[in-house]
């Protein structure tokens, strides 16, 4: 019994590799060809376990996940100003036709990627060829991916792939279009600070004028009140004068020759000359009664 163990190990090891070939898997991630003689027969697109006649039938697998492909270096593109910009870009796409890729590039990504890239590199040449400057940089970004990955995909429907998504990661001026575009900006900046300036300035002179004139009109009103509570005061200071000079007329006279002696002799050094016998010096001679022109008192 021990001498038929290596007979059957043999047999066991020549079953397990006729089942090898005939057999094969295919897992979620991947599509499969079925060639016999080197014609395609069928295509696999369900993971599972098959069966292939061995020796005259192979397989070959495809890849049914998202792959990446970007650009090594920046692109040189043309905007409609003519000013040249530097774009990086990538292309998210995968295999939805194992047949019609095998047929289109012979199952060889790299030859995929040749045709993905001189699509997507025309689209965009010809999207940035019709936006200016700004408008490549920030303003239509969005609109001119959603344009490129719509172009592509229709494009390489026909080798089997379909383009999930194109993006721009960078679009950087050359240093020509750099300096330019700050020399630009530079110029805007100054100008609108000029344009600020200039309305400030405007603001302060009508500021400045509408305090002059509330001034004017503060001072006015304010000497307005002022001459009037004088006048006020004087007709006050008048009635009253004049009640006491109706009350006693010769007291009120002595009063004013009083204030008008001491305005007249305020200083020592303060001369009149005048006639000692005027009316003014009436209160010098005797005062009430005293005689009112050149006269004595008696």
């Amino acid at each position: 019994m021990r001498e038929r163990l290596p007979f059957f190990a043999g047999i066991v090891l020549v079953i397990i590799a006729a089942l090898s070939m005939t057999m094969f898997t295919v897992d979620q991630r991947q599509s499969a060809i079925v060639f016999q003689l080197g014609e395609m027969v069928r295509e696999v697109d369900s993971p599972g376990l098959y069966v292939k006649v061995p020796m005259l039938q192979n397989v070959r697998y495809f890849d049914k996940r998202i792959l990446t492909f970007e650009t090594t270096e920046p692109e040189r593109f043309i905007t409609s100003e003519k000013k040249n910009v530097l774009v990086d870009w990538f292309v998210k796409w995968r295999i939805v036709d194992s047949r019609l890729y095998y047929m289109s590039v012979q199952g060889d990504e790299a030859r995929a990627k040749t045709r993905l890239e001189q699509t997507v590199n025309a689209g965009l040449r010809e999207e940035f060829g019709k936006r200016t400057v700004h408008e490549v940089v920030s303003g239509e970004r969005e609109k001119i991916m959603a344009k490129m990955r719509d172009k592509a995909d229709l494009d390489s429907r026909k080798i089997g792939v379909h383009i999930v998504d194109v993006r721009v990661k960078r679009v950087e001026l050359t240093s020509e279009v750099s300096e330019a575009v700050y020399r630009r900006m530079e110029a805007e900046r100054k100008r609108v600070a000029n344009e600020l300036r200039s309305q400030g300035a405007a603001d302060a002179e009508k500021i400045r004028a509408d305090a002059d004139r509330q001034r004017e009109v503060i001072v006015a009103e304010a000497y307005r009140d002022a001459q009037k509570t004088k006048g006020e005061g004087d007709a006050k200071a008048t009635a009253i004068y004049s009640d006491a000079f109706s009350r006693n007329p010769e007291f009120y006279s002595f009063y004013r020759s009083l204030e008008a002696y001491r305005q007249s002799f305020k200083s020592r050094s303060d001369v009149l000359v005048v006639d000692p016998n005027t009316e003014f010096f009436r209160y010098f001679h005797g005062g009430a009664g005293a005689p009112a022109k050149g006269g004595r008192h008696k």
